[in-house]
């Protein structure tokens, strides 16, 4: 479902499966587009799971190109999510979140999710470029991926930096490199949602 603001302008879409008789509580995976891409580019990532695994899927839009502290620092955007995250927990049972993104959403849910690891139990980054928290708080579990053909953001100077940086700093990072661009595979897709769900 589109969510849309006063002036009409998308904010993101958001995707709930139906409740189970149980009503179990929903993990909530906040979705995050790569520079130029749309909100509903970053649902699809998780789309086709999303019933299987009973995941609450919230992909906003970012107000710009590319998502604020790609430009110069946390803002716009965050005052944008933190306003989604609170309607989605009064209006579902949220027992998890976790942040994900593709790219400069991957580069941003890294950022947000090491920020806020108090808050945020995992993070997925698929084809990230960096991790900038201003701060970091928490050790939410990680899982990265990269193609080695990646022409966008190579992973020579990209994931395969990134990832011993994080594993210094403590963090469990669980990383998969595969043959391919920058993309997000199928199967990829499908080790990353078996890493979320399988886990603690």
């Amino acid at each position: 479902m589109p969510l849309t603001g006063a002036d009409g302008r998308p904010l993101a879409v958001a995707y709930a499966p139906q409740p189970t008789a149980a009503d179990t509580p929903y993990r909530l995976v906040l979705l995050l587009h790569g520079a130029g891409g749309s909100a509903r580019q970053a649902l699809d990532l998780l789309l086709p799971v999303a019933d299987a695994q009973h995941l609450l899927l919230v992909a906003p839009q970012s107000s710009a190109a590319s998502w604020d502290l790609i430009a110069g620092g946390f803002g716009v955007d965050v005052a944008r999510i933190d306003g989604l995250l609170a309607s989605a927990y009064d209006g579902y049972p949220v027992r998890d979140v976790t942040l994900g993104g593709f790219s400069d959403g991957a580069s941003y849910a890294l950022s947000l999710g090491l920020t806020n690891g108090d808050l945020v139990d995992a993070v997925l980054a698929f084809s990230p470029g960096f991790a900038a928290p201003p701060a970091t708080h928490g050790r939410p579990r990680i899982f990265i991926s990269h193609g080695v053909d990646d022409r966008v953001l190579p992973i020579d100077v990209c994931s395969r930096r990134l990832v011993p940086r994080l594993h210094d700093l403590g963090y469990d990072v669980t990383y998969q490199e595969f043959p391919g661009g920058h993309e997000v595979p199928i199967p990829i897709r499908d080790s990353a949602t078996t890493w979320l769900t399988t886990q603690p």
